[in-house]
């Protein structure tokens, strides 16, 4: 076992120093496409300038509330789009729903919406939440998660977390964690304000 330990912490160190190499940037921009790296250790991460942004691929699904009809991100072109994971069974979703739609009434006006993203749900429980908290924003029903596998690299266990899409779809910001409103307005109202392309 002493023979071996030397070999495991040289092993180590090679994985580790290996591991650090690729995790120096938030995002690979692949042709464009927005691909997540491990944020070290970072819940919340800033794009900018706008130039540095990667586009999102379109995201889609059957509507939560609307069984049938499949709603995305396409749907929202020209705005800025706040993406949010979230699920009926997910206590930190259930406080900051409220503070979601605060954060939409404060901005719809300067062209943003949202779009939820239910996962690991039950179709009832998740209608009763929306309709309990009286949000008004559509949400995509995807229990397995299969949406989200268009993320390259995205934690898909990290709920709630929720993507700022500028007004072209690129990568705003991201938040792997409960987002608070005097985080998010601002930050919606600078990326709605900036020049369009």
């Amino acid at each position: 076992m002493r023979r071996l330990l030397p070999a495991l912490a040289a092993l180590l160190a090679v994985l580790v120093v290996a591991g650090c190499g690729t995790t120096g940037k938030d995002a690979v921009v692949t042709g464009q496409e927005f691909q997540f790296v491990a944020p070290g250790g970072k819940t919340t991460i800033l794009y900018d300038p706008p130039s540095s942004r990667a586009a999102l691929p379109a995201l889609s699904g059957e509507s939560l509330l609307e069984q049938g009809k499949t709603i995305g991100t396409d749907d929202y072109k020209g705005k800025v789009l706040v993406v949010n994971i979230w699920g009926s069974w997910c206590g930190p979703c259930r406080a900051e729903a409220p503070d979601l739609e605060f954060s939409l009434e404060q901005t719809a006006g300067q062209g943003v919406d949202m779009l939820g993203i239910d996962v690991r749900d039950d179709r009832a429980a998740a209608t009763d939440f929306v309709r309990d908290r009286g949000l008004k924003y559509q949400s995509i029903f995807d229990p397995p998660g299969r949406t989200l596998a268009a993320l390259s690299g995205y934690p898909r266990n990290t709920v709630p977390s929720t993507i700022v899409l500028d007004r072209q779809h690129r990568v705003a910001a991201v938040f792997l964690t409960r987002v608070q409103p005097s985080d998010l307005v601002p930050l919606l109202m600078r990326v709605a304000a900036e020049p369009q392309a």
